[in-house]
């Protein structure tokens, strides 16, 4: 195992994908919430006409 010095590890690119998914996910999730606060509706949105 090499012991990495501190050049050589800010070259190591990685993990961007993992962290726009969390991102997307949380921007997902809080807008859902924020459309239920401020949309309040059933969920069984049946029409009984």
């Amino acid at each position: 195992m090499n012991i990495l010095n501190t050049t050589e590890m800010e070259k190591i690119t990685g993990g961007n994908a993992w962290i726009c998914l969390v991102v997307a996910a949380v921007i997902v999730f809080l807008s859902g919430v924020i459309e239920g606060i401020t949309n309040p509706e059933r969920c069984n949105n049946i029409e009984t006409n």
